[in-house]
């Protein structure tokens, strides 16, 4: 782990990814490491409260269908009309949105929901509660912290792997499993066009989900990054044998400027939860509607 005495590309790293060091528990099954880290458990994490925060928003409609909504029911309502009216149903269209919301929806709550998550300074105290393995010393040793689970690749590649299946689906359920692959060519198309165009299509079913990864994962990881390397300034200034006071100086300064990306990383953390299940909704849509 990262010296705390220091500050280079490693503490940064120590931060805002999956660290080497941070195993809590080793597993191996055959020949894949499965073993339970630091993002992992932050993925249950969101997950337990996903499931929790939507089960008691809704327990008053599995019991009446009318129910009138109050708290974290009434915002649930809006949340859920809100991805039907404004993503869902413009993008897939009424016939399908009965089955592609629910998708669209846990799509975007648990984006959301990790993104805050990913926020909230109080789960950097896991270092202090969990023991993780130590394979060298065969020791338990603190974990170092939290961090976004949707600035981990694997995450946004599994959230994007769920996308590529659902457009394929979605295809075959409306023009059957031939006709889905079939209007991925258009129509009257010359055959000798059909030797770049054929290829340009393949890509394309593979770089749809690729932006998706890309797009969230990279925004998500940018602004800690940022908000790391800001606040190692002073620290790599004071290192640099600068005097208290330059040092003091440049960290309150790095403070007014964290404090102001803090904010900015609230607003990201809602867009990039809504681009991510826009652009699904969009993939899923023209799956449907490919003859538009």
């Amino acid at each position: 782990m990262a010296n705390s005495a220091q500050f280079d590309g490693g503490t940064i790293l120590h931060h805002v990814t999956n660290w080497r060091d941070d195993v809590w528990i080793p597993l191996n099954m055959f020949g894949v490491d499965l073993s339970i880290t630091k993002h992992v458990l932050m993925l249950w994490i969101v997950a337990a409260i996903t499931i929790a925060l939507t089960l008691y928003a809704t327990r008053a409609y599995r019991k009446n269908i009318n129910a009138k909504p109050k708290g974290i029911a009434h915002l649930y309502e809006i949340l859920l009309e809100f991805v039907k009216t404004d993503i869902v149903l413009p993008n897939i269209g009424s016939k399908g949105y009965r089955t592609w919301t629910p998708l669209i929806a846990t799509f975007f709550i648990f984006i959301l929901i990790s993104n805050y998550i990913g926020l909230i300074p109080f789960f950097e105290k896991i270092q202090t509660i969990l023991p993780v393995y130590d394979g060298t010393s065969n020791k338990f040793a603190p974990v170092s912290g939290s961090s976004t689970i949707t600035g981990n690749f694997t995450v946004t590649a599994a959230l994007s792997v769920i996308t590529f299946f659902s457009i394929i689906i979605a295809g075959t359920m409306k023009h059957g499993f031939i006709g889905h692959w079939k209007n991925m060519i258009p129509g009257g198309v010359p055959a000798p066009v059909l030797i770049i165009l054929i290829p340009i299509e393949i890509a394309g079913m593979f770089i749809k989900p690729l932006a998706l990864i890309l797009r969230l994962g990279a925004n998500m990881t940018a602004g800690h990054i940022g908000m790391v390397a800001i606040f190692g300034i002073p620290m790599i200034i004071y290192q640099s044998g600068a005097s208290i006071g330059v040092g003091i100086s440049v960290g309150v300064v790095s403070v007014i400027l964290n404090t102001a990306i803090y904010f900015l990383e609230f607003i990201v953390c809602l867009v990039q939860a809504y681009v991510f299940s826009l652009l699904s909704a969009v993939f899923i849509g023209m799956a449907i509607h490919a003859d538009h």
